[in-house]
Parts: C-alpha cells; structure tokens; sequence
C-alpha cells in the first residue's frame, strides 16, 4: 500500500497563505494522488483558530471535494485533526473526556463541522483517527502538537523543558495532554491575532513572532532581524526545530508509549529530513525513533523572501509510506518557480 501524508494546509487563512487556493498549486497535488492508495490529512487542514470558520470552509470546500473526487470510491483518506482545526472535533472530545487511545477512531459526523468536511472527502472512503494512527509495522504518524507541552513558550518553536534526551520513565495517556493546564501559547496568539487584526497588522504580527521564535536561539539574542535576512531566519528555526521540537515528539512518542521505528509528524512546516540533514537529529534517543516532518502547504514569506523551490520551508512537502520500507520526505511543488 501506498500512502501519502501531507498536512498544514491551513486552508481559509485569512492572510491568504494557504497555496491550495491556487489551481495550479491543486493540480500538484491531484497529480501526486495517482498511484496512491491512501491519503492522511495530518492536521491543520482547514484554518479553524484564527475564529472564522465560515469563510475558512468556504474556501476549504472546493479544495477537498477536488480532493475526493480524485480519489474515488475505491480509495481512502484519513482526516486526524491538529491543534488549528482541533475544532472539528471539539464536541466529541468534550463527550468523551479526549482520546483513551493513540490511534482512537472517531465517528465521521462527530461533530457538524467535521461532518461537512468528510462529506465533501467523498466518494473516498474516509475515516478520522485521533491523535494519530498506526500507518504500518513500526510507523505512528500525529500531527504533532502534542510536542507544545515540551517546549518554553508553549508553541511548534521554543527551548525545551527539561532534559528530554532521556526516556521518560513514566507513561500516559493521550489524555493526559489534552487535559495538561494551558499555559500562555504563542500558537495561539498568533492564531487570534491573524484573525482580529485588520490585514496589514496582522501580517506584521504574523512575521513578528515569526522572527519572535528565532530570536529565541542562543545566536540571536540581541540581534535584530528583517527580511533580508530570511536565510538566516530559516537556518536558526531550523537547527531549533532540530534541537528542540524533534526531541519534543520522540518525547511525546515514548511518553504514549509508542513503540515505533518511525514517526511521522507536521506542525513545524519543515520538510525533512533532506540530504544534508544529520540523521542524528532526526531520531530519538538510542536513534529510535526515526523522525520525519511533512512539511506545510503555506507560503511563509518571511522564511521564503527571495527564495525558491528545493527549501526546506517550500510549500508543498509530503511524506511517502511505500510498502515496507522507510517514510520518506518529498517536495510536490518544486515545479512551481515562483507561488
């Protein structure tokens, strides 16, 4: 079986980031659906934090129905929910006091808003799981937010808390995330503030705590930052999430009990690994887990000023599950010179 993971694609967001509004950005990915046997929308779908979930479907709708019509009847997709659209299945969650396992299955129409967007999936066999699910032997796939908890501010980006290289001796339950007291999230501000801010300022704000978060690394303290420097915005978030938010899952992982070889993850926006990636810090402690990031489907200017296809921050990234062999990271997009 072949299957296809993207995630992030934050459709409807309100700054008009998400690039599968763009026909031509859709037909990318409807191309890369042929030979696929199943895909997983791995959070982050549709922009629901931002507090317009009117115009955010809107705009999601067509997308999706374009999505399944490609698919068909004889194919699957999987819908597991991120921490921005964590509103599809809020009810359920509430109901159900959250997940009591790592791969729980919920009802398609568990909440009405989830039911519209698995209805426009059809005819695909569509399915939700939440917080992740299982895509082989050895491989866990989570959209990742989970990591937040692990990490100072609460966000995909921050140091961490704690001395997470070592196994955590003690195990929980899905649960116990969902129910951990919310601290003060950057995540969340910047979702909030995209929505309520009149456009301009809300494009400021959104590249503020961008740069707000690589000036969070060591090298950037009193440094300031502009566009220009977009290479070197990009190549401190990148040793961060390198340092930080991928210790955070494997964390996260061992934490749930997850004996897996491999773990798939979004959230973060950075496709790997990637030749010239140290394999090192892509994996667990002992080297296992191996870890793998989807990528985003948003253009992110303040990381890709002046920049173009074949960047770890393009949109477009995915991660292919061919068979038995190992998950790997691939760029649908780089045909694209310019979106």
């Amino acid at each position: 079986m072949r299957t296809l993971v993207i995630s992030d694609l934050h459709l409807g967001s309100r700054l008009g980031r998400d690039v599968l509004r763009r026909p031509d950005v859709l037909d990318g990915l409807l191309g890369a659906l042929e030979g696929v046997d199943r895909l997983v929308l791995l959070g982050d779908t549709v922009e629901l934090a931002e507090g317009r979930p009117r115009r955010a479907l809107a705009i999601a709708e067509p997308v999706l129905r374009a999505i399944g019509a490609r698919l068909g009847a004889q194919r699957d997709v999987v819908v597991v929910p991120g921490n921005h659209d964590l509103a599809l299945i809020r009810p359920w969650l509430r109901a159900h006091g959250g997940p009591q396992t790592v791969d729980a299955r919920l009802p398609a129409d568990a909440g009405p808003t989830l039911a519209r967007v698995t209805g426009w999936l059809a005819p695909a066999r569509v399915t939700v799981r939440y917080p992740g699910l299982w895509l082989a032997d050895g491989v866990w796939a989570t959209h990742g937010h989970y990591l937040d908890r692990h990490l100072l501010p609460d966000s995909a980006y921050g140091v961490t808390r704690g001395p997470l290289a070592r196994r955590p001796v003690d195990r929980v339950t899905p649960r116990a995330y969902e129910h951990t007291r919310r601290r003060p999230s950057l995540t969340r501000a910047e979702a909030r503030l995209a929505g309520v801010l009149p456009t301009p300022l809300a494009r400021m704000a959104a590249d503020a705590l961008e740069l707000a978060r690589a000036a969070s690394m060591p090298q950037m303290a009193r440094r300031r930052t502009a566009r220009r420097w977009s290479r070197l915005t990009v190549r401190l978030l990148g040793v961060q999430m390198q340092r930080a938010s991928i210790p955070a899952i494997a964390h996260v992982a061992q934490r749930l009990g997850i004996d897996a070889d491999h773990v798939i993850f979004g959230h973060v926006h950075r496709l790997g690994p990637l030749p010239g990636d140290l394999p090192e810090r892509w994996t667990g402690p002992d080297g296992r887990p191996r870890i793998h990031n989807t990528g985003s489907w948003v253009y992110e200017d303040i990381l890709l000023h002046h920049a173009g296809p074949a960047h770890p921050y393009w949109p477009g990234g995915a991660v292919v599950v061919d068979g038995d062999g190992p998950p790997r990271a691939v760029a649908l997009l780089d045909h694209l010179p310019s979106l």
